[in-house]
């Protein structure tokens, strides 16, 4: 296929124009970004946006991939002397992987098998003429074949071997396989057994020792769980429609009348789809649900790094970061407004003794008035609320000073990481753990940018779905977040350099390089002087590096240096400095765009330009909001059915949202308690780090186990019987998630797992 038709095909598929596709694999062709296309080439591209332009480079490949393997087959073919032109156009005229393969599979070579012995025995005549249907007396044409040397001892045997030959044309039937991935895809059944003695060891999958559902209705989760226990030998699973449909189907195809020979096809149809035609459709179907469970699961795992990574930043403030704990005591840092480590300590403020509270207090208090400190970070794992309510009881605390309690996933996975050792090589993990708890507190994308995405603790089933598209997404999601918000690239880590448009991290590291040798850089223009930074490196990272003391009043924004002539023709028309069209909105006013669009530069920049000129270099995540847990909820004790509680969404899965109350056990709100309406996306109602009002419906004690509500009705609104079947069978997938979804930090995931498990027991059981 053309490149050409590529375009047309692409455009067709996404409903854009074919233009806009072929400008956008050009641009892709030559290097360009994602993030840089979609900001900075919106007059090439119609203005896609970076969810258009990912479709047409994951189309693109795709369809690249498939010509690919399309030639290697007609190569092969055409070798062997068989390709006709019938052949040859259905090879060009399939759109799909599975429709090639279906048409190669004839002359695909082969292993020994039985219709290659049949064939070794001179059967094949016989198996043509049985095929035919037009003979009348099979046992008279099958004693022809009878030769002992080949041993073919009787008729039987030799129509035995005309069957195989004959089920191995119907396997190889393209026609035929269609209409079984067609049943397969409609019909089959997913069945689930417990394998034999195993029951004991797998009783996190008890729900699937017997269950069977729909295949492609099956939720993504469900089926992840499933083929988890296939992989740990606790289950065994079976795929296939019912074997009476593919049969009737198969016969439809191939039986001609009534008579012997049609009798020796049917034989041939229940060997065929016995032995070679269902394994065969199963094992796609298995790694087609398989793909798309991943593509799910991955799915959420994107859309909740993404809203964590642009949760709003506190911004440059004097921070004190407090990483909690009972025995070892707090690790206590305090960090300037670019989130310099300063000094650090410890302290014991849950200590049964008095005086370690009061030295505790006493530390607080000096930190905060010999650094100014501005803010309170808290981490909320182990102790987190306990030193929370301790900090907020001092008496002599400023009020101005805000308490906030940080999520501090991953905080662990950082301080022992190579990068912390950089950073910190003279500090121990804890400190570089509340280090990190405050900083994220900060600005939560260039800590979080250090850590891998998978020790985030925001995903499901991440260890089971295909690592290298969970890497590819999870990085192309940090891209776009760095490139969305922007990088001040002289305070800028290493790490967070490297998701700059075209930079990675070499040259991320040469840029930190030349800074420390240089000073800070003066201009973007002076970026230039960094090693390997050639001019194509320069115009993808340009727009989305920030100088905010540069020479030039520009560099500060998210204009384009290549626009820069542009901003400076406006200034000369209204006879003013550029500076003054960033002051002045009156003057920005008098700009008509029109005046500046040229063959390159069109309306959709230069809009861009007059926002920009508004809010040079503007922060496009929400403002920090405090947040507060209710302060007389503290323990999983505290907690009654019925009470409305402030809580902050940790993680948002298939089944349903976890919120953190503030107990040290998040609560699952399930997907059925998230609105009041019907829906199958609990990405539709919240989002990762929202802050919500839900209302506890459960609450087991021993097991700490909470159950939440979202919806208005709330508490304990009667269960209809396919909610509890529903329920119950989410329990079990999440209990079968336990074991692997493998959260770094540990405490946390047993918290995910207990007040999952505490939310369905209610709608589960009888």
């Amino acid at each position: 296929m053309s490149e050409q038709n590529y375009f047309l095909k692409i455009a067709s598929m996404l409903g854009i124009g074919s233009r806009q596709v072929e400008a956008t694999v050009k641009l892709l062709n030559d290097g360009a970004t994602i993030p840089f296309i979609s900001r900075y080439r919106k007059e090439l591209t119609g203005s896609l946006d970076e969810v258009a332009i990912g479709a047409i480079r994951d189309e693109i490949v795709r369809l690249r991939e498939l010509d690919k393997r399309r030639e290697a087959i007609l190569n092969s073919i055409r070798e062997q002397g068989k390709l006709t032109e019938e052949l040859e156009q259905q090879i060009n005229d399939a759109e799909t992987m599975s429709k090639l393969e279906d048409l190669y599979l004839p002359y695909k070579p082969k292993r020994r098998t039985k219709a290659t012995i049949a064939r070794e025995r001179g059967l094949e005549p016989l198996a043509v003429l049985v095929f035919a249907q037009e003979i009348k007396d099979i046992e008279a044409e099958a004693s022809k074949f009878i030769d002992v040397e080949k041993e073919v001892n009787n008729e039987s045997e030799a129509l035995q071997g005309a069957r195989d030959i004959i089920a191995e044309w119907m396997n190889e039937d393209a026609p035929a396989r269609e209409k079984m991935r067609s049943l397969f895809k409609e019909k089959a059944v997913v069945k689930s057994s417990v394998m034999k003695g195993k029951e004991e060891e797998g009783v996190k999958y008890q729900d699937y020792f017997d269950w069977s559902e729909p295949l492609m209705s099956a939720p993504s989760h469900r089926l992840l769980a499933m083929r988890r226990g296939e992989k740990e030998m606790i289950l065994s699973l079976d795929i296939a429609p019912e074997k009476e449909d593919a049969i009737a189907i198969l016969e439809t195809l191939f039986v001609k009348g009534y008579g012997s020979a049609a009798e020796q096809i049917k034989i041939a149809i229940d060997d065929c789809y016995k032995r070679l035609l269902a394994p065969s459709i199963e094992t796609e179907m298995r790694l087609l649900t398989k793909k798309l469970a991943d593509e799910k699961a991955i799915s959420v795992f994107a859309d909740n790094l993404r809203e964590l990574l642009l949760s709003s930043p506190l911004g440059q403030k004097s921070i004190l970061a407090i990483d909690p704990g009972f025995r070892t005591g707090c690790k206590v840092v305090a960090l300037d407004q670019q989130g310099k480590l300063l000094e650090n300590t410890v302290i014991y403020p849950t200590a049964s003794s008095h005086a370690k509270m009061m030295e505790a207090e006493a530390v607080i208090l000096a930190f905060c008035q010999k650094y100014a400190i501005e803010a309170i970070a808290i981490g909320n794992g182990t102790a987190g609320r306990e030193t929370e309510t301790f900090v907020r009881s001092i008496a002599h605390l400023p009020k101005e000073i805000v308490v906030i309690s940080v999520n501090e996933s991953g905080a662990s996975i950082y301080s022992a990481s190579e990068v912390a050792r950089e950073e910190f090589p003279d500090e121990d993990v804890t400190v570089r753990g509340a280090v990190s708890i405050g900083r994220r507190l900060a600005d939560p994308l260039a800590e979080l940018v250090k850590i891998d995405p998978k020790s985030i603790g925001v995903g499901q089933y991440q260890h089971d779905v295909d690592q290298n598209a969970l890497k590819s997404k999870l990085d192309e999601v940090v891209e776009s977040c760095v490139n969305r918000v922007g990088v001040e690239v002289n305070t800028a880590s290493k790490q967070l350099l490297t998701y700059v448009s075209g930079l990675g991290p070499t040259l991320a590291q040469n840029i930190v390089n030349y800074r420390n040798e240089n000073g800070p850089f003066k201009s973007r223009k002076a970026l230039m002087k960094v090693p390997r930074m050639g001019e194509k490196v320069f115009e993808q990272a340009a727009g989305f590096l920030r100088i905010m003391n540069s020479e030039h009043p520009l560099d500060k924004s998210a204009v384009h240096p290549e626009s820069y002539s542009v901003v400076e023709s406006m200034a000369k028309d209204l006879a003013c400095k550029v500076e003054d069209l960033i002051a002045n909105k009156e003057l920005r006013k008098k700009i008509e765009l029109k005046k500046y669009v040229t063959e390159t530069v069109g309306l959709p920049t230069l809009n861009d330009i007059i926002q920009e000129l508004d809010k040079p270099g503007r922060d496009p995540r929400k403002s920090f909001e405090v947040f507060k847990f209710e302060e007389t909820v503290n323990e999983i004790s505290d907690l009654k059915v019925g009470m409305k509680l402030p809580g902050i969404v940790t993680n948002v899965t298939n089944f349903g949202a976890f919120v953190d109350i503030g107990v040290h056990q998040d609560g699952l709100v399930h997907l059925s308690q998230l609105s009041n309406r019907f829906i199958t996306d609990a990405n539709e109602v919240v989002k990762v780090q929202q802050k919500v009002m839900v209302t506890v419906t459960e609450v087991d004690i021993a097991r700490k186990r909470i159950a939440l509500t979202m919806k208005d009705d709330s508490v304990s609104a009667p269960k209809s019987k396919s909610e509890k079947e529903k329920s119950r069978n989410d329990r079990s997938n999440r209990s079968a998630n336990s074991g692997a979804s493998q959260r770094q930090e540990k405490p946390r995931e047993e918290q995910d797992m207990n007040a999952m498990l505490a939310a369905l027991k209610g709608k589960w059981k009888n």
